[in-house]
């Protein structure tokens, strides 16, 4: 009975395997969340940095050195989040990988779960790498906003 069970030519064999190899893809709704994150800073980022070069002064003007750190500011932020996205999709590749290859290797009956296991784990790497760097560039974000004390009129 139990043996016919894991084999995939029963119907709750195969319910099971599809249990198996689906289980890890609610994963990918979380790092498809992330992405969409991910994007929606590095659009306003972009959008600043717009902003900022259309109204670009000549180095003699007063605001001249402010545009340019703020734009250098601007640049390790977009590259920050563009390596997180790539992280976090390099991740969800992984993951697909891993679900694909855990359904294909049960409907065909091959055995590599450490080599499926070390992938997950691969794949989880990438994302807690991703989120560090989602980290580093909301640290680098707020720094760079820091609101003047005298603005605070603090006493």
């Amino acid at each position: 009975m139990l043996d016919d069970i894991f084999h995939v030519s029963s119907l709750p064999g195969l319910a099971n395997t599809i249990q198996l190899a689906l289980a890890p893809a609610f994963l990918l709704n979380g790092i498809g969340i992330i992405l969409n994150m991910l994007t929606g800073r590095l659009t306003r980022i972009v959008d600043r940095a717009r902003g900022i070069e259309a109204d670009f002064t000549p180095r003699d003007h007063p605001n001249h050195a402010h545009q340019v750190t703020e734009l250098r500011l601007l640049d390790r932020r977009m590259k920050i989040v563009n390596n997180a996205i790539f992280l976090a999709t390099a991740s969800a590749v992984a993951l697909c990988t891993v679900v694909a290859a855990m359904f294909i290797a049960r409907l065909a009956g091959f055995g590599f779960a450490r080599t499926l296991a070390s992938m997950f784990a691969m794949a989880l790497l990438l994302l807690i790498a991703s989120l560090v760097l989602f980290l580093v560039e909301v640290r680098v974000a707020v720094r760079a906003i820091q609101i003047r004390d005298e603005l605070l009129e603090r006493s």
